[in-house]
């Protein structure tokens, strides 16, 4: 289980974006960041800084992963063939917690994290509580019986906040989502710009 080490919506002000595209972030009221000192005047970030607000950025989405995990992801999109930054991108959208907030099972990536870590879900028939596992295509996930009726469920999977994407198959009425297909950047709805190739320079110079 991954330990948040900070508010969520704090993350939003440190990058000065609406990183999730949600209504309430305080981004939406006040773009500076948080604590006494979040007025000053910005200087202008040399290229190690775009670089790892790039990174802080991407780990912050996928509900601030720890430095640890990224990294070990990065180093996995390394190994892979083909583009570094989408290999990246399709490794983050097959952990379980980011399939179950593209189901809109729940309506943030930290209460899909909860949402699997307390065994509300089944992958394939069977319960799953690591929000970490990687899903493959093909993989069905369902919200087991006895969740389905939750208040939180059927709120999040009503809400017009959020659309559903494509390579994520949902049934509505059986509370169940089929992993279609890895996607690449241009595939996944992110409210703000992601830069992977930002943050592959950053992990390949430090």
């Amino acid at each position: 289980m991954t330990k948040r080490t900070s508010a969520k919506y704090k993350i939003d002000r440190r990058m000065g974006e609406n990183i999730w595209g949600r209504p309430k972030s305080p981004v939406n009221r006040r773009e500076y960041g948080p604590g006494v000192h979040g007025q000053r005047r910005k200087g202008k970030l040399s290229d190690f800084g775009i670089q790892l607000r790039a990174k802080q950025k991407l780990k912050g989405y996928y509900g601030d992963l720890t430095e640890k995990q990224f990294r070990r992801i990065y180093a996995e999109a390394v190994r892979l063939k083909g583009d570094t930054g989408e290999n990246m991108i399709g490794l983050l959208e097959r952990r379980l917690d980011a399939v179950v907030y593209r189901a809109k099972f729940v309506p943030t990536i930290f209460a899909a994290r909860q949402f699997v870590n307390h065994g509300h879900l089944k992958v394939n028939g069977r319960k799953v509580n690591i929000p970490s596992c990687r899903v493959k295509e093909g993989d069905v996930i369902e919200v087991r019986d006895r969740s389905k009726d939750m208040a939180m469920v059927i709120g999040s999977m009503s809400s017009q906040e959020r659309d559903f994407c494509d390579y994520v198959n949902v049934d509505t009425t059986r509370k169940t989502a089929t992993f279609v297909r890895i996607p690449g950047l241009s595939d996944v709805p992110y409210p703000v710009m992601m830069e992977p190739n930002l943050v592959i320079e950053y992990y390949a110079q430090n």
